[in-house]
C-alpha cells in the first residue's frame, strides 16, 4: 500500500469511529446542549485528534528517518547510504534519493579533478615566472652589488654587503616558493625525495621536522603521488603557521599489502574544535581524486595527526 492510501486509510478510520459514535444511541445532543454533552464531545474531539497524530507519526516515520539521513550527508565523506526499507513508494524515494547521491558525488570528483588540474597547471606557470623572471632579476642585482661593492669606498661597502645579503635571502625564499609552486623533484627524484626536501625547507628555528620514508614506495601513480606530496606540505604548513608546535613527525609507509599509509603529527595545542579551514577541505578534496581515506583527529598528547592512507596500483591489481 502506498504512503497515500496508508494515510487516507488511517484517517478514514477515525472519522468513520467517530461518525459511529454521533449516530449511535450512546451519544446525543440536546438543545440546548448540556454539560455532560459538552464534556463527551469535548473528549471525544481530542481523542481523535490524539489517535491521528499517532496515525500520521506512524505513516511519516520512514520520511522522518530519510530527513535525518540527508542531514547526515557529507560530500566530503562519500559512501554513506540510507537504507531502502519501508513500503513501495518510500523505497522507491530512498533509491532516488542514493541515485542523486551517487550523481552529486560524480560530478564533485569531476569538478575537483578539474579544479586541480588547473591549480597545479598555475602553479607550474607561476613557478616559471618566480624562477625565469624575478629569479634572474634578483641575480643581476646581486651581481651588480658585488660589483658595486668592490669599488665602493669603505664607508659603503658596509651598507652594500648588508644589501647583498637581503638580496640573496630574498633569492633563496623566492626559490622555496618556487619548489613549493611546482615540486621539481618530485618528477625527478620521486616522492621520496621529494618529501625529505619538504621537511627541510619547513625547518625553522625552534622546529624540529623529523621524516621516516619506507624504502620502495611502488605502486603509487604520479596522480597519487601529487596528492601525497600535497597532503604533507598542507599538513606541515599548518603545523608550522597554526599549532605552534615544536617537533613535526612526517612518516609514509607500506601499512599493509596494497596500501601507503602518510601521517603528519605534530605536539602542538590541537585543533581544539575550530571548524575546518580551506587547507583541511582541500586535503579532503584531493584525497577523493585518489580514493584514499583522509582523517584528521587530536592525538592522546594534545597535537594534531593527519592521516593519509592511498590505495596503491598493486593493491588494485589483487
Amino acid at each position: 500500500m502506498s504512503l497515500f492510501w496508508r494515510i487516507f486509510v488511517m484517517n478514514a478510520f477515525v472519522l468513520v469511529v467517530a461518525a459511529t459514535l454521533l449516530l449511535s444511541p450512546w451519544v446525543t445532543i440536546s438543545a440546548p446542549v448540556l454539560l455532560d454533552e459538552v464534556i463527551v464531545v469535548t473528549a471525544g474531539v481530542l481523542t481523535m485528534l490524539a489517535a491521528d497524530a499517532c496515525l500520521f507519526r506512524y505513516g511519516l516515520a520512514p520520511l522522518k528517518q530519510l530527513s535525518r539521513a540527508m542531514a547526515r550527508v557529507d560530500l566530503l565523506n562519500p559512501g554513506t547510504r540510507p537504507k531502502a526499507t519501508g513500503q513501495l513508494e518510500m523505497a522507491e524515494l530512498v533509491h532516488t534519493f542514493n541515485a542523486m547521491l551517487d550523481r552529486l558525488e560524480s560530478e564533485r570528483a569531476t569538478s575537483s579533478a578539474r579544479v586541480a588540474a588547473a591549480q597545479e597547471a598555475e602553479r607550474r606557470h607561476l613557478a616559471r615566472e618566480l624562477h625565469d623572471e624575478v629569479g634572474q632579476t634578483l641575480t643581476a642585482v646581486l651581481l651588480q652589488l658585488k660589483w658595486l661593492a668592490d669599488r665602493a669606498p669603505m664607508e659603503l661597502r658596509g651598507d652594500l654587503h648588508a644589501a647583498q645579503e637581503t638580496t640573496r635571502e630574498s633569492l633563496d625564499e623566492l626559490r622555496r616558493i618556487a619548489r613549493r609552486l611546482r615540486p621539481g623533484v618530485l618528477e625527478d627524484l620521486g616522492l621520496a625525495s621529494a618529501l625529505r626536501a619538504l621537511t627541510a625547507d619547513f625547518r625553522t628555528a625552534g622546529v624540529t621536522v623529523r621524516y621516516q620514508l619506507d624504502a620502495g614506495l611502488a605502486g603509487l601513480a604520479p596522480e597519487a603521488e601529487l596528492v601525497i606530496y600535497r597532503v604533507a606540505q598542507e599538513a606541515l604548513a599548518n603545523a608550522a603557521r597554526y599549532s605552534h608546535a615544536d617537533c613535526i613527525d612526517l612518516e609514509l609507509r607500506h601499512q599493509m599489502p596494497g596500501v601507503v599509509d602518510l601521517m603528519v603529527r605534530d605536539n602542538g595545542h590541537g585543533l581544539r574544535d575550530a571548524a575546518e579551514g580551506s587547507g583541511i577541505r582541500g586535503m579532503r578534496e584531493r584525497a577523493l581524486l585518489i580514493g584514499a581515506r583522509f582523517v584528521i583527529e587530536t592525538t592522546p598528547e594534545g597535537g594534531t595527526a593527519v592521516r593519509l592512507r592511498v590505495p596503491t596500483t598493486a593493491g588494485a591489481e589483487q
